[in-house]
């Protein structure tokens, strides 16, 4: 028959519709002086019904937080780590809250049971997962800035959970590309979890999760003990040791999320704000250190050249921080030897304006991820980022109480040698990186683009595209982007110097992985004075996400 469906859709009177079909649309910034952007409608939402009934930013955040678990659980969940940086009114406050390994995981464990040639923990699985870190992270937030009672704020993500909600057409995409992969859906607890009918729901199909509700009104009921130090940390361990696996209740109590210093670098009279290692943003900080050397502004914007430019910065970027960065302990360089102006110097004089190259690491001078951000109108602002990392993370979810959880394990290297060795209690190296940019110690932009090492290459082309080029917020999301990935130069439908970039020796490629994409950011500008001006706000046309504010 035309149209080419199935049998199955053709006959779906309440779905009609071809979902994929459409046209290019183009969205504008949202101006408001109490705001929200994240990937799904539903967290803004959750986060814009905290603001109305007298919340602020960090009310907003956690309330969006915690609905995201429930709505778009391809990326992050309950078993999530995040992280994020604030504008309190008066400073700058970082929060990492990444899980750390096993008392039991040391190279030796995993060799053991993985082979002498191991080199990481593996992909899926329970040895993939660290200690969940998210909820933690929500409790020392609204611990130190919340304004409304903590269970109101888990109130919108329980009742969504419960009566379930229409699955989105970019969620339903990535949704069902983890459906495909045995290493995902042959984890326990999985397919009991998010293969309703034995398969991914179709688009617009109702999903409900009875069993994350049941935990997050654990955890808003005990202010977050049940999941750390109770019913669900016992839970967790029994499904871990079923499993032949090392997580312990005991793992799960020691977990504490710890208030840091954001690190900073200066570019075009703009201050950029990472969380510190063992997060990978320092490498959109050497990048935009590295690319602060070149006048870049006087190229045009979408050139050749310029995106040249970047992409080298970039890989000079990488090849320092794969080899250096891990937890700060074990780091033989730290951030500030990294970050360096005469080291960076000698970094940027190996680019050649007229060729790509391979860089290694320079040696120093010697001594499937949400992210959101919402601000009000009193000024405090926060740059927030959750994950379960690949796609649904490790697989692994806990019968009865909806835990899906990250596989962040995977991100250790078994290479005594370097910096981010596993080792009992040790935070791998992470890709999800909230920042923030002020100017003249003032906030100007919470910002952030999800998706894996495409964060910090976001995080470079968006802030090049603002500060460099004076494109507004909404039109640097929506631009096309370039991705390096191991050698490769991955480049978007849309981004005109794709032909160029391969005449300069780039290997510019299509990317294949069906999960990961170019990113998707969220942004918020402020304006001025919050409550008179207010804010621009923007949203990747990349998710199903929203901007919204009044």
């Amino acid at each position: 028959m035309a149209g080419g469906r199935g049998e199955n859709e053709r006959m779906n009177t309440h779905n009609p519709f071809d979902w994929k079909a459409g046209y290019a649309s183009q969205r504008s910034p949202v101006f408001a002086r109490n705001v929200v952007s994240t990937s799904h409608p539903l967290g803004a939402q959750a986060g814009l019904k905290m603001l109305q009934q007298g919340g602020n930013a960090v009310d907003a955040a956690i309330a969006a937080a915690a609905m995201m678990t429930i709505v778009e659980p391809c990326s992050n969940g309950l078993g999530s780590d995040m992280f994020c940086i604030l504008w309190d009114g008066t400073a700058l406050q970082g929060l990492n809250a990444s899980g750390c390994a096993p008392a039991a995981w040391t190279p030796a464990y995993f060799r053991a049971k993985y082979g002498a040639d191991a080199k990481t923990p593996p992909k899926r699985g329970w040895d993939s997962v660290t200690v969940p870190g998210a909820v933690a992270g929500w409790m020392a937030l609204h611990e130190r800035y919340g304004k409304l009672p903590f269970a109101d704020l888990l109130a919108p993500a329980i009742e969504i959970a419960e009566r379930g909600y229409g699955v989105p057409v970019i969620v339903q995409h990535k949704w069902t590309a983890a459906a495909e992969l045995p290493e995902i859906t042959s984890q326990p607890g999985f397919a009991q979890a998010f293969l309703p009918h034995g398969r991914a729901p179709h688009v617009g199909e109702r999903f409900a999760f009875p069993d994350a509700a049941r935990t997050l009104r654990l955890i808003a009921q005990t202010q977050g003990e049940a999941f750390y130090r109770g019913e669900v940390a016992a839970a967790a361990e029994a499904h871990a040791k079923a499993s032949g696996a090392a997580m312990t209740a005991a793992d799960f109590a020691a977990y504490r999320p710890e208030w840091v210093t954001p690190i900073a670098k200066n570019y075009r009279g703009h201050t950029v704000h990472e969380i510190p290692p063992n997060g990978q943003g320092i490498a959109a900080l050497i990048a935009l250190g590295i690319l602060d050397r070149f006048d870049i502004a006087s190229l045009p914007v979408d050139s050749v050249a310029s995106q040249h430019l970047q992409i080298e910065a970039m890989k000079l970027a990488f090849a320092d921080v794969y080899r250096y960065v891990g937890e700060p302990r074990t780091m033989a360089l730290t951030p500030a030897q990294m970050l360096d102006d005469a080291y960076l110097d000698s970094r940027a004089k190996l680019i050649d304006l007229k060729r790509a190259q391979n860089f290694g690491p320079g040696h120093g001078p010697q001594g499937g991820t949400i992210y959101m951000t919402a601000a009000d109108e009193s000024g405090m602002m926060i740059s927030f980022i959750q994950s379960n990392y690949m796609g649904f993370g490790s697989g692994v979810v806990v019968p009865g109480y909806g835990l899906s959880l990250q596989n962040r394990g995977h991100g250790f290297t078994l290479d005594e040698s370097r910096a981010n060795v596993v080792g009992p209690g040790k935070r791998p190296f992470h890709t999800i990186i909230p920042a923030f940019l002020t100017r003249n110690g003032a906030p100007v932009m919470s910002f952030g683009v999800m998706g894996g090492d495409m964060q910090p290459q976001g995080h470079l082309q968006t802030l090049v595209r603002m500060l460099d080029y004076h494109q507004n917020p909404q039109a640097a999301c929506d631009a096309p982007r370039w991705r390096f990935n191991g050698g490769i130069v991955n480049a978007e439908q849309g981004l005109a110097a794709a032909d160029g970039l391969r005449g300069l020796g780039h290997r510019v490629e299509p990317f294949a992985d069906s999960y990961q994409d170019y990113g998707a950011g969220q942004f918020i500008w402020r304006l001025g004075d919050p409550a008179v001006e207010g804010y621009a706000v923007a949203s990747d046309p990349r998710r199903d996400g929203l901007a919204a504010g009044f």
